[in-house]
């Protein structure tokens, strides 16, 4: 194993069907999130001081979330 590749851990809030699956991977500084149906496109790399807000932030997506502009 090459331990410069990050190890992907799919999200166990992912759907069922497998088809809703968002994939992370920590690294010594930053955490790496991607879409787990393409595993060869983009990935987000966050700070560990973003990683918290944005984890936080993840699944709020009410109408008061500001996701909306509220």
């Amino acid at each position: 194993m090459n331990t410069t590749e990050p190890h992907w851990t799919r999200s166990s809030y992912s759907s069922a069907q497998g088809d809703d699956c968002v994939e992370v991977a920590p690294l010594p500084s930053a955490v790496r999130v991607r879409d787990s149906k393409r595993p060869t496109g983009p990935a987000l790399t966050l700070s560990p001081a973003a990683w918290a807000p944005f984890i936080a932030q993840a699944g709020d997506f009410g109408t008061d979330s500001p996701a909306f502009g509220s």
